[in-house]
């Protein structure tokens, strides 16, 4: 059994059908290609801080942020110390390694953390620009340690939020 239209009926129909597609076309084109953000965090040797943060970043912002972390003279190592206070909260920093501003992408970042690397910090393209003064954790006694990395959690849960 075949269906006819009456010509009017289908004139109509391809008015709507023709509305359909250039609505889809033109959300398509508003569409942002890309949701995630890309969030730097340096510090001057890419082995406690900047580590840290980019790890709070990639379970805090898992689906919302691209993150990196680099140091202006990184020591090439992770501090085993900063591995040992992430180990705590069930972090496994021992998969990171400490590395330089070269090893980047050659991208605009979205925000560009520094973190008391100071005049070290050459300049690195971003959209935005956050200095968080926070002292080193290398050397500290045990509970300045774990206080320093909770300031990092909770400073790496504002900036996420802030990213919406």
């Amino acid at each position: 059994m075949q269906t006819r239209i009456p010509a009017r009926f289908g004139n109509i129909l391809i008015l709507i059908v023709g509305l359909i597609a250039s609505c889809a076309r033109e959300v398509e084109m508003k569409a942002p290609a890309d949701a995630t953000k890309r969030v730097l965090f340096v510090c001057i040797e890419n082995s406690n801080r900047s580590q840290m943060a980019e790890a709070f970043a990639r379970q805090l912002g898992q689906g919302k942020v691209e993150t990196y972390s680099a140091g202006s003279r990184p020591s090439g190592r992770v501090n085993p110390r900063a591995i040992e206070f992430m180990r705590e909260i069930g972090y496994d920093l021992s998969t990171h390694r400490s590395k330089g501003l070269g090893a980047l992408p050659e991208v605009e970042f979205d925000v560009v953390v520094t973190m008391g690397c100071g005049d070290d910090c050459p300049y690195i393209p971003g959209k935005r620009y956050v200095d968080w003064e926070l002292d080193d954790p290398a050397g500290k006694a045990v509970e300045e340690t774990r206080q320093i990395r909770d300031e990092i959690e909770s400073r790496v849960d504002s900036l996420i939020a802030s990213l919406d």
